[in-house]
């Protein structure tokens, strides 16, 4: 599989093609020599229990994984903490306004997009929301679901980390 530096053939800041690999995670230019490390994207996921302590499950409506099951969350926007960020994806994708957060762990992923394989490290966090009342499923989410853990199977879910997490929070090493 191609290095996703692989991508990167010109120095963004100068435009020359003399562009080469640094090491395993940076590309320098011998022209200007600007260095670009390709660093992980945040990412965030939120798990979000009710009443009955099921947890809060989306049906994904876009690739990559349409179909799959999936936990809120998304990608950090500049300029937002990751407690800001995880709240803001919650709100989008189910109306849902957070009220406190609590980090739990992190997984290091990849994420597939337009034909770019994305290095992202996901932060899993435990979010309490204000009213139930106003879940539905919004921008990348065809479903919402409440889901007991003894009828989550990790394999339901698309993407990987989201089925290690799934999979830490059982107590299993079960990722299928």
């Amino acid at each position: 599989m191609p290095h996703p530096l692989d991508k990167f053939t010109h120095c963004p800041v100068c435009g020359s093609p003399l562009f080469d690999d640094n090491d395993e995670k940076s590309r320098r230019c011998r022209q200007c020599g600007f260095e670009y490390y390709l660093n992980p994207s945040s990412a965030y996921v939120a798990l979000i229990y009710d009443q009955q302590g099921r947890l809060l499950v989306l049906r994904r409506s876009r690739e990559p994984a349409k179909g799959t099951l999936d936990l809120p969350g998304g990608f950090a926007d500049i300029g937002e903490t990751a407690e800001q960020g995880v709240a803001r994806e919650v709100r989008e994708e189910t109306g849902l306004e957070v009220i406190s957060t609590e980090y739990l762990f992190s997984i290091p992923n990849t994420y597939r997009y337009s034909g770019f394989l994305v290095p992202t490290l996901d932060l899993f966090f435990r979010c309490q929301v204000s009213d139930l009342a106003p879940l539905h499923a919004a921008d990348d989410a065809a479903e919402c679901l409440w889901m007991a853990p003894e009828n989550l199977r990790p394999g339901d879910f698309g993407l990987l980390s989201i089925r290690q997490g799934i999979s830490r929070l059982l107590g299993s090493s079960e990722q299928d």
